[in-house]
C-alpha cells in the first residue's frame, strides 16, 4: 500500500502523526520561499521542528513570476529555481509539484503554441537541477477555472513527453480529473509517469469521503492496475483536524484502496 499523506504546514505535522498520516506535503512559498535571500530564509529551521517526514511541495512558482507570455524571464527563473531545489534537498523532499496556475497563466492574445514552448523550455530548465538533488518534478493538471493551459493529465503527458528527462514527470489531482470530466484512459496511458497524487472531492473539494459523493475506487484501480506505490496526498479546503477528523479520512482512503 503506498503512503498516505497530507498537505499542510509542518506546525500540524504533530496533529497530522497523531492522525496516523505518513507523512506532510508542504507549500513552497511558506517554507522554501525561493526569492528570499538564504541569509533571511528560516524554512530550514521550521523543517527541523516536523515530527513527519516532508516528502514533498506544492505551489511551485508564485504567481508574480511569469513562465509564459512577455514577462517571463528564464535566467531569473533559472536563479530561483536552483534556490528552491537545494533547500528542498536540505529537508529531504523528493517530489516538487509544478502546478503554478498564476504563473504559467497565458495573458489573453498570446499565442499558445509559443506559451507551450515556454513552458517546456522551463521544465527543461528545471528538470536537470532536480536531479542533481535527487528530486522529480510533477508537472499537475489544473481545472479551467484555475488556469487556462495543461488542463488535463493527457495535456500534462505532452509536456513529460516534449521534455524527455527522468526527472520531469507526471501527477494526477482527483479534484481537477473530475473537475475536466477525464477519461480513465487518460489516467492509464499515462502510467508508469504517474509520480504524485493528490485527492480531494469534486464536490467543494472537501477531504476524501466527507462530501459522500466522490468514489475513488475505479481512479485507484488503474493506479494499482499500473503498479503505482508512490506517495499520496490529501489536498482538501477546509481540512484542518488532522487528528480525528483525519483519522476517518485516512481509513476512508485507505478502504477504497483496498476494494479497488
Amino acid at each position: 500500500m503506498p503512503q498516505f499523506g497530507v498537505c499542510a504546514p509542518v506546525s500540524k505535522s504533530a496533529e497530522a502523526r497523531s492522525g496516523g498520516w505518513d507523512f506532510i506535503e508542504e507549500n513552497v512559498q511558506v517554507l522554501l520561499r525561493g526569492t528570499v535571500p538564504d541569509d533571511q530564509w528560516q524554512g530550514g529551521e521550521a523543517a527541523n521542528r516536523s515530527v513527519l517526514p516532508i516528502v514533498a511541495a506544492n505551489c511551485l512558482v508564485p504567481a508574480d513570476m511569469k513562465i509564459t507570455g512577455p514577462d517571463a524571464d528564464l535566467e531569473r527563473l533559472r536563479t530561483y529555481i536552483i534556490r528552491v531545489m537545494q533547500r528542498a534537498y536540505r529537508m529531504g523532499m523528493k517530489t516538487l509539484v509544478f502546478g503554478s496556475g498564476g504563473a504559467r497563466f497565458v495573458p489573453k492574445g498570446y499565442d499558445p503554441a509559443e506559451a507551450r514552448q515556454q513552458i517546456i523550455d522551463f521544465a527543461s530548465l528545471a528538470a536537470p537541477i532536480a536531479l542533481r538533488q535527487n528530486i522529480t518534478l510533477v508537472i499537475e493538471h489544473l481545472n479551467k477555472k484555475e488556469t487556462n493551459i495543461v488542463n488535463s493529465v493527457a495535456e500534462a503527458m505532452s509536456y513529460v513527453r516534449a521534455v524527455n528527462h527522468p526527472a520531469f514527470q507526471c501527477m494526477v489531482d482527483s479534484f481537477h480529473f473530475w473537475q475536466e470530466d477525464e477519461k480513465l484512459e487518460n489516467l492509464q496511458a499515462a502510467l508508469p509517469s504517474i509520480k504524485h497524487v493528490h485527492l480531494a472531492d469534486k464536490d467543494g473539494r472537501t477531504a476524501p469521503g466527507e462530501s459522500g459523493k466522490s468514489d475513488y475506487r475505479p481512479l485507484f484501480h488503474v493506479l494499482k492496475q499500473g503498479g503505482y506505490n508512490g506517495p499520496i496526498s490529501v489536498e482538501a479546503l477546509g481540512f484542518n483536524d488532522l487528528a480525528e477528523a483525519g483519522q476517518k479520512v485516512l481509513a476512508f482512503i485507505k478502504t477504497q484502496w483496498e476494494e479497488a
